[in-house]
């Protein structure tokens, strides 16, 4: 699996973004700005999941406490952040044994899968809070696909992944029965 269309879908989506977004609120709860912070700090920590590198990046739990304002430099520094995760996971060594992100012990192929879900799901979320499209490509939409169905609908088995599933009708699209079984609401409007 390749990174690199998910990361750059997400660096794309961020030039974009004017600071006029940054109080927007967004689908997943919270604000742009709250969001792009997340953003920051997954990608950072899934770079170090590559490289092995453990540490305090990879072993802070999910959810755990964002600092309020984006850095300054994010606009440049968010996406070169995205470009070097793409990167690290271009290393053979990144998908071999086992890894940590969001302080869970991994095999090194899901902690990858989990990245391309965080992005492409928060580009959705980023996409749809500012009145912007997006749509995965053909493969990340794959693994992102085969991760979320495969997470049973008990609230115990999603607790720190995904709220409950949305209910769709038959004529959604593949991506949205997808946002759907991921606790998004994919008819969601700012």
């Amino acid at each position: 699996m390749d990174l690199s269309p998910a990361a750059g879908a997400m660096a794309a989506l961020l030039r974009t973004l004017s600071d006029d977004d940054l109080d927007r609120r967004t689908p997943c709860g919270g604000t742009v700005a709250a969001l792009l912070t997340h953003v920051g700090g997954l990608t950072v920590a899934f770079t170090d999941a590559a490289r092995k590198d453990l540490g305090p990046t990879t072993s802070t739990p999910p959810g755990g406490e964002m600092p309020d304002e984006l850095p300054p430099t994010w606009r440049t520094e968010f996406p070169a952040r995205l470009d070097d995760l793409a990167r690290a996971w271009t290393d053979p060594a990144a998908w071999e044994g086992a890894t940590r992100a969001g302080g869970i012990d991994l095999p090194a192929p899901v902690a990858a899968t989990v990245a391309v879900d965080e992005l492409v799901l928060h580009a959705w979320d980023l996409a749809v809070a500012t009145g912007r499209a997006h749509v995965p490509d053909d493969e990340s939409l794959a693994a992102v696909e085969e991760f979320v169905l495969g997470i049973p609908a008990d609230p115990a088995a999603r607790q720190g992944l995904f709220g409950p599933p949305v209910p769709v009708g038959d004529d959604a699209t593949r991506f949205e029965k997808v946002l759907a079984h991921a606790g998004r609401d994919p008819r969601w409007r700012a």
